[in-house]
């Protein structure tokens, strides 16, 4: 009986465990726009209440501070983001095919997802003044440096040539490439994310010297 009891305690427990991190999830998404919108520092939990459904006293509740939440919600947006070109590396057969798709698959989510990056690269920034959210910032970019590495592994694999440089450095050209383009679509150069599609397909090509900068 003592048993049956306690079994459905830690039942209860884990119920109530689950229904909280939903609602941090759900506040989290919430969130997001917002902060896409204004920024790290133009943005309170209150400047967040207010634009969304949820009161300022119930933001407090699941999340101490604004750092805890941005850092909550940029992790949840980057568990997405850092799988966006599995399905390419994946079904990718030849080399010409994954350079399309993948410049293809850049350009989109430049277009699609402009303000979302910059929070993402808002926050990067962030920490290199603000410690309490470094460690999650460097564990985001390892993983978005993992999905770089996927990518051009898997070009280097269907060249039949090995990289000329190592994937960590790839990952930050990559990443300066994909930055700047940010930059010029934000400034409304309607181009942008065109010159990124041809930009980063090509750039593949330098990276196991099949081409030329």
């Amino acid at each position: 009986m003592t048993e049956i009891v306690e079994t459905r305690r830690n039942r209860i427990a884990r119920r109530q465990v689950d229904k909280f991190g939903e609602r941090r999830a759900q506040l989290a998404a919430a969130a997001l726009h917002t902060l896409a919108e204004l920024g790290y520092a133009r943005t309170s939990l209150r400047e967040i209440a207010q634009k969304s459904e949820f009161t300022h006293g119930v933001l407090h509740y699941y999340f101490n501070d604004k750092v805890e939440l941005i850092t909550h919600a940029v992790r949840q947006y980057e568990q997405v983001c850092v799988t966006r070109y599995d399905d390419i590396v994946a079904t990718a057969t030849t080399a010409e095919q994954l350079r399309t798709d993948f410049g293809a698959a850049m350009a989109t989510t430049l277009d699609a997802d402009a303000p979302l990056h910059r929070l993402w690269y808002d926050l990067r920034n962030q920490s290199l003044f603000e410690e309490s959210f470094r460690d999650d910032v460097l564990e985001i970019d390892s993983h978005r440096e993992e999905m770089i590495r996927n990518v051009v592994d898997r070009f280097a694999e269907l060249s039949g040539r090995p990289l000329l440089i190592p994937s960590t450095t790839a990952y930050a050209i990559f990443d300066g490439l994909f930055q700047q383009a940010l930059l010029h679509k934000l400034a409304g150069q309607i181009d942008a994310a065109d010159n990124l599609r041809t930009e980063a397909a090509g750039l593949l090509d330098v990276v196991v010297g099949q081409g030329r900068p």
